[in-house]
């Protein structure tokens, strides 16, 4: 059973302000606890479009999307590209657009995918598991340099270098092979004070390599702007993020594309005669409240930021 509690549920779906004849599309389509929603404030007339790289997620949203009116399309892709997918089906534009970013429950439970360090598995780590870039190639060929650099980057890790050493150590006796072993060694790397302190010693190296074996942060970037391009005058995006790099990109695209015009202050009269593309509708993201994270403490880090596509682009 494909089972995951979604976050920010209600805001991210009424950020969107949906049309009950509107074209909405659900980047992260998951357990489908956003698209279930959205399906539900549309009629007969109204489309939803699920994109997924997980075939397990796309079996068990179909039968979660079957009681509802609306037209239903699934697609097995990387949001990346989004552009692509749309074209394929005949859609240039649409009326809303939601990212809920991060891994499902059901790929961090379940211990085969190798995402989590609490299980024994093999070294995963792929969204789509048709992939061709697993965890066992990263942390078993990739150099110190880059290792340290993807445990830096991406997981904020302090020691990270530290880590990358002692991870290159081992494996130039022996391969390592399962998330157990990856997380012992990891462990091993933080000096004992640090390892007393805090959330489990190898969370932050396991994101770092997870993100880096799903390109997680150059596919959302590259998602995001062409979200920008496929909406429709007065359409919106909701966007929820687990990650300070994930926002940092979101809260960049968001407000190079809410200002206006780019000519130096000194310039009396605008000659770039650029127009903000969105509207943010939130000077802040919004947080899930309290009663939300005791529920589920994987929503403790996420925040939601929604925009909406301005009635004139660019001239």
């Amino acid at each position: 059973m494909f089972r995951h509690e979604t976050v920010l549920k209600e805001e991210a779906v009424d950020g969107l302000m949906v049309r009950s004849g509107g074209i909405y599309v659900d980047c992260t389509l998951g357990g489908a606890g956003h698209s279930r929603m959205i399906a539900g404030k549309l009629d007969k007339s109204g489309t939803l479009i699920g994109i997924d790289q997980d075939d397990r997620a796309l079996e068990a949203a179909e039968k979660r999307l079957q009681p509802f009116d609306c037209h239903v399309r699934l697609i097995k892709s990387n949001f990346r590209y989004l552009k692509q997918v749309l074209e394929d089906l005949g859609i240039r534009k649409v009326d809303g657009i939601l990212f809920d970013l991060g891994v499902s429950s059901p790929q961090l439970d379940e211990g085969e995918r190798g995402f989590s360090y609490h299980q024994e598995a093999p070294l995963d780590m792929r969204m789509d598991p048709q992939g061709e870039l697993t965890a066992e190639i990263i942390v078993n060929t990739w150099s110190e340099e880059a290792l340290s650099s993807i445990l830096s980057r991406y997981g904020e890790e302090r020691f990270a270098r530290r880590i990358a050493r002692r991870i290159v150590e081992h494996r130039s006796r022996e391969k390592i092979e399962t998330t157990r072993e990856l997380a012992e060694l990891i462990k091993e790397a933080i000096p004992a004070p640090a390892r007393r302190r805090g959330p489990h010693p190898a969370r932050r190296s396991f994101q770092g390599i997870r993100i880096a074996v799903n390109d997680e942060l150059n596919a959302f970037e590259e998602a995001l702007g062409q979200a920008v391009d496929c909406l429709v005058p007065g359409g919106r995006v909701s966007v929820i993020t687990f990650h300070s790099l994930e926002d940092r990109i979101c809260k960049r695209i968001f407000r190079e594309n809410a200002s206006g015009c780019i000519c130096p202050p000194d310039f009396p009269v605008c000659n770039c005669g650029r127009k903000p593309v969105l509207r943010l509708i939130h000077k802040k993201p919004i947080l899930p409240t309290k009663v939300e994270v005791e529920h589920n403490p994987r929503a403790r880090s996420a925040k939601l930021r929604i925009a909406e596509k301005c009635e004139e682009g660019p001239k």
